[in-house]
């Protein structure tokens, strides 16, 4: 026991050995697979509306790229996943940069690059996963070989899949079949200063598990929490925790000074019958709860004095996903512009300049016919 506690206190000094000043945030996935949603020009009269100024995509759909120019709104692009291996070939990625990117910045804000979305846990991963990393590089070098690498950033989004253990946080540590990849992702994230973005899904815990987790515990309503054993910390809901045993994850591969944020999070209005929780009102209070503590600067119990960016999903109801119903169903808004519910953002556009800003992301993955 007493070679465990030291060891959580050596990866405590690690983790909290660098502070970060990130920018005010909120970030929503805007969703483009289906085939009733409105059109790039519209959705960016929607967030000028709201006030929301950042975006990201999946792709690099020109016609986004296109009518965000001039706008002000930031915009994070990606990469999808097989392209991976035709990138690794540094000829290949700066042709990409070049076509995709470079006659689009700066009139178009692009601020970054996602290379691949979940490759460490996509159907294909054997097939992706080896290609990841060189691919990272090659666009890196892309973009420093036309002067781009200083304004955009070059990173990727994993799920918590990668995980081997995340409870409690302190035991936070990656699958050993990921292992050596990730040191790879993390050294190239830690020598070019760019965040490690996780997708967490506190409502995926809860419905596999409703018995035994606590509803407001994964709800950010007000509960008892729990105590990590170890470290002592408390924790009143259950995303700080899977972010907290991310950052303890990373420090294991002796990593400290990353900054982690959560690319995807949400919580379904409507599911099938076997999707436990997956209601109109507990998703009105996950999104409402989260976006009034992203507006309190509030970071998680390891890194309290560093603000979580945290992006919702999202911003339409697709009708197009596949899977079960809930994955159609996790928009704030539907197709027309109505609110499937309110979670607060039509206020939040009415305050003062000084104010935290809402950015929005975006999921724009093409449909296959």
């Amino acid at each position: 026991m007493a070679i465990v506690f030291c060891k959580i206190a050596m990866i405590l000094l690690l983790v909290n050995s660098l502070s970060f000043s990130g920018v005010l945030s909120l970030g929503i996935n805007y969703g483009q697979v289906g085939n009733n949603l409105p059109p790039p020009e519209k959705v960016l009269d929607l967030l000028s509306s709201l006030k929301i100024t950042k975006a990201r995509i999946y792709d690099t759909n020109p016609e986004v790229l296109t009518a965000f120019a001039n706008s002000g709104t930031e915009l994070i692009v990606t990469v999808e996943n097989a392209m991976l291996a035709q990138l690794m070939d540094p000829q290949q990625a700066l042709q990409w940069v070049t076509t995709h990117i470079k006659p689009y910045f700066p009139a178009t804000m692009i601020t970054s690059i996602a290379v691949g979305n979940e490759v460490f846990t996509d159907d294909d991963t054997t097939t992706f996963i080896d290609n990841l990393v060189p691919a990272m590089i090659s666009i890196h070098s892309a973009l420093a070989q036309l002067g781009l690498d200083t304004y955009i950033k070059v990173s990727t989004s994993s799920s918590l899949a990668v995980l081997q253990e995340s409870y409690p946080p302190s035991a936070g540590s990656f699958k050993t079949e990921v292992s050596v990849v990730m040191s790879r992702l993390l050294q190239f994230l830690s020598s070019t200063k760019s965040p490690f973005w996780i997708n967490a899904y506190p409502y995926f815990a809860y419905k596999d598990n409703a018995n035994k987790i606590p509803l407001n515990y994964v709800l950010f309503n007000p509960n008892s929490g729990m105590i990590d054993p170890y470290t002592k910390l408390h924790y009143d809901n259950m995303l700080y925790a899977q972010v907290d045993a991310v950052i303890f994850a990373i420090a294991r591969l002796g990593y400290s000074g990353i900054e982690v944020g959560v690319s995807e999070t949400g919580w379904p209005s409507k599911g099938d019958a076997n999707e436990v929780g997956a209601t109109v009102e507990n998703a009105a209070i996950y999104n409402r709860n989260l976006l009034r503590r992203q507006m309190a600067n509030e970071g998680t119990p390891l890194r309290p004095n560093m603000r979580l960016e945290a992006y919702l999903f999202a911003l339409f109801n697709e009708d197009m996903k596949p899977g079960p119903t809930s994955e159609r169903n996790y928009g704030l808004f539907q197709p027309d512009g109505t609110m499937a519910y309110n979670v607060g953002l039509s206020a939040l556009s009415t305050t003062s300049a000084s104010s935290a800003s809402i950015s929005l992301t975006s999921s724009a993955t093409k449909v296959k016919n």
